[in-house]
């Protein structure tokens, strides 16, 4: 069991690594497909796993001095309050409900991926207001910690079009909005259902090093052949995850 979970933490890492956002959308499905933790103590699970590994990988961007520090901190500081509150309605929401959602999500997560442009786009001219910035922010969060991800896929568009920010500064800003979500998150569900802290633990730390395995892979494969490979692989995990459920 550890080294399965030992492995599946390492793949999940990779993806966080790669595209700043994926983490939780992987991490939560084999959670409870394959490591066969219940669904909502999955979600949590993941939460805590991507908050961690997430942390990581934003101090190998900044440190690349690819992040903006100002919006992390605005989107941040939003964005937690949002879910929080999210996690604790998800905390009540039936699992066949949770999971249905989930994969209406990754679906979702998947036609981004596969339909991204990495077009130069002007910043909006609302976007410096903070009642604007905490409205976004604030539905972000929310979204993510009902569902049960770190929200990433929605952050980094949300970065280029309002702040007009290049995709590889967009993917470490990203992160270090993911880690903060996923903290409150996985606050708001601790508590309500029941965390396995060793498969977490071990989850986590190969999670870690996947993360800079994928940040050095992104300079070394094609982003296009990559974001391909990752928009089909959701869209297989959610076909399942409907096939679990709907299944007769």
């Amino acid at each position: 069991m550890q080294v399965i979970t030992g492995f599946v933490g390492t793949a999940t890492g990779l993806l966080l690594g790669l595209f700043g956002s994926g983490g939780t959308l992987i991490a939560m499905p084999i959670l409870h497909f394959i490591l066969h933790v219940p669904s909502k103590s999955a979600v949590a699970m993941g939460l805590g796993i991507i908050a961690i590994s997430a942390s990581v990988a934003a101090f190998d961007y900044w440190r690349r001095g690819v992040i903006d520090l100002r919006v992390a901190a605005l989107f941040g500081a939003f964005g937690v309050m949002g879910t929080y509150i999210g996690a604790r309605m998800g905390a009540i929401l039936p699992a066949s409900a949770h999971l249905l959602l989930f994969a209406v999500v990754m679906y979702y997560a998947a036609s981004r991926i596969l339909i991204r442009k990495d077009t130069v786009v002007t910043a909006h001219p609302h976007a410096q207001h903070w009642l604007y910035i905490g409205a976004y922010s604030i539905g972000i969060g929310t979204f993510a910690g009902l569902v049960g991800v770190g929200g990433g896929f929605l952050i980094v568009p949300a970065l280029i079009i309002l702040w007009g920010l290049p995709i590889q500064r967009a993917v470490g800003t990203s992160l270090v909005a993911v880690a903060v979500n996923s903290y409150a998150g996985f606050a708001g569900y601790a508590g309500t259902v029941a965390v396995s802290y060793p498969i977490m633990g071990v989850f986590a730390a190969t999670a870690v090093a996947g993360t800079f395995a994928g940040s050095a892979l992104h300079s070394r494969l094609s982003v296009e052949t990559i974001r391909k490979g990752l928009g089909l692989f959701l869209v297989i995990i959610a076909t399942y995850i409907l096939w679990q459920r709907l299944a007769p």
